[in-house]
């Protein structure tokens, strides 16, 4: 196909993007306060590619504020870039500036972004002395990655979202480069969508149900400056969370490097999980982007209209900042909440993908003036979106401007992730006073945070570990944070860990502290898995993963982050421990009931749903300070609300120093008591799999090692 200047056609202003016509593209591209918007089609994917610029004529290429044509003769693959004409009065908000080249804000794919000069891409002139209030005349053309027109075609092989109710979901959250990208990962595609494949076996060996997938929207991994101070080795932006095009999967992560290889790649990753009955939630930003504040790049959305994609102060030369990175996305402008739902929409319907994390999902809520909204429309929408119906979404209900609506997040479908379950479990273990009757609450599905608003105990992620923190290894082995490879002399990450390392900091040769961190790894898996709600597992804990201490890994692309393979051999006792909890927690209905617990009698057998014990098997003073807890749960179907009938529980819980002698309640007539898990017993006999489980050779009594738990069962002789 020859290249050379092209008649333009008028086009259509909807769909925004770029979509392929039976005989050409047609683009569409929004912005209200410009004066001339100009389209750019590069010949070839070569870096110095000759490129036209088609200037769009406001009388017919517009249609309200929706600039639009139809290039015939244009295919998939073509490579293009817009340039945006405006006021440029940053006092007042507008920063357009037509000598950058901007991105499609609904690109469905990018070129490589790794040469990107981010620096080059700044509206105003670095080294000017008025700083931002200046203005760059450099073109910025030949160091910009450049939108690539997608062909949606692809082979589904009659795939559909799985979209499994939360109740019977197991979370696995992991980073598609990290999983695979270390030497030893045994994969022939490392870091990438199908080295996510290459693991399918481990997944279906361990059991989880849905992998949470950490940003995987293209983002620039090179926007830091700062260096190891260690290795000297400049740090990268691993995470993610710093969006620069929505709609587009991550280039880098896909072994297919031709021009939107990583669509097609991130498609059959989705295709095959879902093959082996395995769902892909992603974790999305929408609270900010990558053009941080007054001193960013404009690369897309300032250059389009910066007054209606940003929450800007009373000076808007300024950026509201309750993302804690520079800006704040305006997500309740209609404008911008039509360019999220369209985004979601997108994944789940071109993309097959199952549900949504929100990162900082309070600034969702957030009016155009930055303040919690009771109602948010936005959230709403989300919330009662036709499409999204079926599909997971889960809020990091809490922001950097100090928002915390754990429990209160707007809308009733909703599910969020329970912190409170994190620092409350991580407490009791711990062994700190007065948690017994917190233990108790999150146990039973955090009915003081789900129950006032009609949502249900699966609304509740509980999580012990995520990306955000320590490792659950970590959090056994550490005092404190040891950061100190992030470059910010150890300031940065959280210094409210509820961790403990048991007499050293870090690896430890002395056995006894290694067998007590072994058995609150055993402690803090066996209390998630047997925990009303929706189980959240970071993704290398199942085989005691470490980052060396480091509580906020967000810039190490290296071996802090990487997945150890090596240590599934290691630590294979408690790989075994994990995967088989996961394996009892989906066998028993009684730990997926869909409602709260009522301490009432459902079955007519005189023992209510739930009942609390201490040690010496009388009813729970909640006042009490020790460290021991017990609960029987009945498992008749009436009262699980389940299809069929359940095994009876006795469980009991010891965070304290010394044995303990409990008292064990007597099972219904014609039923025994069953061990089934020890968590201070040697692998294999911590966890007896199904029909091995142990007659209890005392009915009446049971030795609770320190720092143990045990589980129960009742089943006919």
């Amino acid at each position: 196909m020859a290249f050379g200047h092209r008649s333009v056609e008028i086009g259509k202003a909807l769909p925004l993007g770029a979509e392929l016509t039976e005989t050409g593209v047609n683009f569409s591209i929004f912005s209200r306060n410009a004066t001339a918007v100009t389209l750019i089609l590069f010949e070839s994917d070569s870096p110095d590619s000759a490129y036209e610029e088609i200037s769009l004529d406001k009388r017919k290429n517009k249609t309200g504020d929706i600039w639009h044509c139809h290039i015939r003769g244009l295919e998939a693959l073509t490579q293009y870039l817009y340039r945006v004409d405006g006021p440029y009065i940053p006092e007042k908000g507008f920063r357009f500036n037509a000598n950058k080249t901007l991105l499609d804000p609904y690109a469905k794919a990018l070129t490589d972004l790794s040469s990107w000069d981010m620096a080059a891409s700044v509206a105003y002139n670095a080294d000017g002395v008025s700083n931002d209030l200046s203005f760059s005349y450099t073109d910025d053309i030949r160091t910009k990655p450049r939108c690539i027109v997608v062909d949606n075609t692809f082979d589904w092989q009659g795939d559909i979202p799985l979209n499994y109710p939360l109740r019977f979901s197991v979370l696995y959250e992991t980073h598609v480069r990290g999983l695979t990208a270390h030497p030893n990962s045994g994969v022939k595609h490392p870091g990438t969508y199908r080295g996510v494949i290459e693991k399918i076996p481990f997944f279906k060996e361990l059991g989880i149900t849905s992998l949470e997938f950490l940003p995987i929207q293209e983002f620039y991994e090179g926007e830091l400056s700062r260096k190891n101070p260690r290795t000297g080795k400049t740090l990268v932006n691993y995470w993610g969370y710093s969006t620069v095009a929505f709609f587009a999967p991550k280039g880098s992560y896909a072994w297919d490097k031709s021009p939107g290889g990583q669509v097609r790649e991130f498609k059959e990753m989705v295709r095959e999980l879902h093959k082996a009955g395995i769902e892909v939630i992603l974790d999305i930003v929408f609270n900010h982007t990558a053009e941080g504040n007054e001193w960013g790049p404009s690369y897309s959305f300032r250059g389009l209209d910066n007054t209606l994609y940003y929450m800007l102060d009373a000076n808007k030369r300024y950026y509201k900042n309750y993302s804690g990175c520079g800006n704040t996305v305006n997500c309740n402008h209609p404008v911008v909440r039509t360019f999220i739902i369209s985004c979601l929409q997108y994944w789940v319907t071109e993309m097959h993908v199952d549900g949504f994390r929100f990162d900082l999902g309070s600034i969702l809520g957030r009016d155009q003036n930055g303040q919690l909204m009771e109602n948010p429309p936005l959230l709403e929408r989300i919330a009662e979106e036709p499409v999204l119906s079926s599909t997971k979404i889960i809020a990091e209900a809490w922001d950097a401007g100090g928002a915390y609506q754990v429990g209160w997040f707007p809308g009733g479908r909703w599910a969020e992730w329970n912190d409170r379950y994190r620092d409350e479990v991580r407490r009791y273990w711990r062994g700190d006073p007065h948690h017994v009757r917190h233990l108790a609450t999150r146990l039973s599905g955090s009915s003081d945070l789900y129950l006032r608003d009609g949502r249900k105990p699966f609304h509740s992620i509980n999580f012990l570990t995520s990306h955000d923190g320590f490792t659950l290894r970590d959090l056994v082995s550490y005092n404190g944070k040891h950061n100190d490879e992030n470059g910010e002399e150890n300031r940065d990450g959280g210094d409210n860990n509820s961790s403990y390392n048991y007499g050293a900091e870090g690896p430890s040769r002395d056995l006894n502290i290694e067998n007590i961190r072994e058995r609150q790894l055993k402690n803090f898996v066996a209390t998630l898995m047997i925990s009303i709600g929706t189980p959240m597992l970071l993704g290398g804990d199942e085989f005691a993963r470490t980052q060396g201490g480091n509580n906020n890994a967000y810039c190490q692309d290296n071996e802090i982050s990487w997945y150890d393979w090596t240590l599934m051999e290691k630590n294979s006792s408690i790989f075994r421990f994990v995967k088989e909890m996961i394996a009892f927690r989906l066998r028993h209905h009684g730990f997926m009931r869909p409602e709260f617990y009522t301490g009432r009698d459902g079955n007519y057998n005189a023992i209510p749903d739930i009942s609390w014990f201490d040690e010496k098997g009388v009813e729970l003073d909640w006042e009490k300070t020790d460290p021991c807890l017990a609960l029987r749960m009945d498992g008749s179907r009436a009262d699980i609300l389940a299809d069929r009938d359940d095994n009876d529980f006795f469980i009991m819980f010891n965070s304290g120093a010394k044995q303990v002698k409990f008292k064990v309640c007597e099972p219904m007539a014609g039923k025994k008591w069953y061990l089934a898990v020890d968590t201070s017993l040697p692998s294999p006999d911590d966890f007896l799999i199904p029909g091995q489980e142990r007659l209890l050779p005392d009915q009446d009594e049971y030795f609770l090692q320190s720092r143990s738990m045990v589980i129960l069962l009742s089943k006919v002789m």
